[in-house]
């Protein structure tokens, strides 16, 4: 069951255990600057909006409307990062999708969970996730790029731009195996979110997909604890839609957040970037082919424009080391 509340998303298992709850949430961030050097992690800036998709049917064309699911508004050349939490520490499988090429190994969406390679994240391990996971330690920042420009993720592996949006399922952990765990150790999980910086079919031009931005250094971590801790015959998944700025004021009648801070005034204001240490804990390699996609820089360059203003090289002060501490939403059809 996935429920809608204060701007996030609930995957709730109560079949599995009491506890077993995972919330999901999209944070507005700093869009690094495309330059090919390692940035650390940005803030969040608060949570995005979500709407039902149901909500503004009539509003929406009959693709959006068989998907299902929620939207959410961003500008071109927006950043994001996704935030996981749960009511305790309940472990999660996520599979994450931007136009429905895995985010973790650049494969095509699928329901089926693989552990060669790995293409899910395990929460509470993994607290949240920037981007494209390229190689060991480093990810392509998830930035906005509307679909047909032939930025995406989506486009650029598959040619198409069919889908856009971000994509989510999330499978428990079986509840023996969490009893077991919760007999040895409690984990603990901690956010970086800092929201108090928040400042019948149509025609509508087409929505908005994730494309690989610039370089960040973020751990995807190694699942811990094996695929036969996973309790794979329950599952509820989700599609994202990404609407731009004048889209979201003409479906829902509302204004979307203002644009956030460039990285440039951010860092200018004396405020902090941050780190996620993570002790023990194993990488994954990353995706080769996610690693051979352009990002939207040089896919600019390439195709003789400039998508992305303020992308100067950055100088970055204060970084604060976070440590590893030890409503119903349709599912749709895609």
């Amino acid at each position: 069951m996935i429920e809608l509340n204060a701007n996030q998303l609930v995957f709730r298992f109560p079949e599995v255990h009491p506890q077993a709850v995972c919330r999901v949430n999209f944070q507005r961030t700093l869009r690094i600057p495309d330059d090919n050097r390692e940035y650390a992690l940005p803030p969040g800036l608060g949570r995005f909006p979500l709407e039902h998709v149901e909500d503004h049917a009539k509003s929406l064309p009959g693709d959006y409307q068989k998907r299902g699911g929620v939207m959410l508004p961003m500008y071109q050349a927006e950043a994001l990062w996704i935030s996981f939490t749960g009511a305790g520490d309940y472990p999660f499988l996520l599979k994450i999708a931007a136009g429905k090429i895995n985010a973790v190994t650049g494969e095509p969406w699928q329901d089926a969970v693989s552990d060669t390679p790995q293409d899910y994240i395990v929460t509470p391990d993994q607290p949240w996730l920037d981007g494209f996971c390229i190689q060991k330690g480093l990810i392509r920042q998830f930035v906005a790029m509307p679909l047909g420009s032939g930025y995406t993720a989506e486009e650029q592996l598959t040619g198409a731009a069919e889908f856009g949006g971000l994509q989510i399922i999330a499978y428990p952990m079986k509840r023996e195996r969490y009893e077991a765990i919760k007999a040895r150790e409690v984990n603990a999980c901690r956010s970086r979110s800092m929201d108090s910086f928040m400042c019948a079919d149509m025609a509508m031009a087409p929505g908005m997909g994730m494309a690989p931005g610039g370089l960040m250094k973020q751990t995807i971590h190694k699942d811990k604890h094996g695929l036969d801790a996973w309790d794979l015959s329950q599952s509820s998944r989700c599609f994202v839609h990404l609407l731009n700025s004048q889209q979201w004021r003409q479906v829902t009648g509302s204004q979307p957040p203002c644009k956030p801070p460039t990285a440039r005034d951010y860092t200018a204001a004396g405020l902090p970037w941050f780190e996620h240490y993570a002790e023990g804990k194993q990488a994954l390699d990353g995706s080769e082919v996610l690693a051979g996609l352009d990002s939207v820089a040089v896919k600019g360059i390439k195709q003789g424009e400039t998508p992305l203003p303020d992308n100067d090289p950055l100088q970055i002060g204060k970084v604060i080391n976070l440590g590893s501490a030890k409503p119903s939403v349709s599912e749709g059809d895609w």
